[in-house]
């Protein structure tokens, strides 16, 4: 299974290491983003390996909503309740609230249709930087805090028609930024496709934080760094095993 190799269990809690978000993020999520590096003092678990997780555990169903109220890091251990309920708390053992879930509809729990959609809606992170956001960013005139760049998951939702996904992909749709002083919220809307048909959408909203103008000199340096990250990443993905955290 993919997540097998990122995250541990300990007393019925779950634990994710800076080293395991760090190499599901890079590896899995192509998603460089410097908040998952193991050396970093401002460092969260991925969203998109909660997310991930939470389908591994409670299986997938037709609709599905997540939102995120809270960084995750190495120290929390998460409290995955034992239910059926449609609208779920993940909490930490330190009490604080870190990821509602609100489910609707039809579940399955068959665990390679919930591998397919993983593998296909996790890697569409490495395509929101730079090539989405970029572009939004300078159509609004805005950028991140190049020295400090902070993007985070507010929420995410999937709707499917169906939950037998034979060969799955995600095509993006549209996306939006909305600006309201230095915080920035982004919607990057998708479809699910499957053997030519389309069988369901979805949305990723994020949130970027410490907005200033857009400098075009600036914003260069910090897709440069990013793809510099990108090859030193790519290397020592190559040397490790094969592997699996948004």
């Amino acid at each position: 299974m993919i997540l097998e190799n990122y995250y541990q269990i300990h007393q019925n809690k779950i634990l994710v290491s800076r080293q395991q978000a760090s190499d599901f993020a890079k590896q899995v999520a192509n998603d460089f983003n410097p908040i998952h590096d193991v050396d970093s003092k401002r460092f969260c678990v991925p969203g998109d390996l909660l997310f991930s997780l939470v389908l591994s555990h409670y299986g997938l169903s037709r609709s599905m909503k997540f939102v995120f109220s809270g960084m995750v890091n190495d120290n929390i251990q998460l409290i995955f309740p034992e239910t059926d309920a449609d609208e779920i708390t993940i909490s930490g053992d330190n009490g604080k609230d870190y990821l509602q879930l609100e489910r609707r509809g039809e579940t399955t729990k068959d665990p390679e249709v919930i591998e397919r959609l993983i593998r296909i809606y996790v890697a569409f992170s490495g395509q929101a930087f730079p090539h989405i956001l970029v572009p939004l960013m300078e159509e609004k005139g805005v950028m991140i805090n190049p020295e400090r760049p902070l993007i985070i998951y507010e929420s995410m939702e999937i709707h499917l028609d169906r939950l037998d996904l034979e060969s799955p992909s995600l095509q993006p749709s549209d996306q939006q930024l909305e600006v309201k002083g230095k915080r920035g919220k982004v919607a990057l809307s998708f479809t699910f496709e499957d053997q030519g048909r389309t069988v369901g959408h979805g949305v990723k909203k994020m949130v970027l934080s410490g907005l200033r103008p857009f400098d075009t000199h600036s914003m260069h340096r910090v897709v440069e760094d990013y793809h510099r990250r990108m090859e030193q990443g790519g290397r020592s993905g190559a040397v490790a095993s094969s592997h699996a955290n948004g």
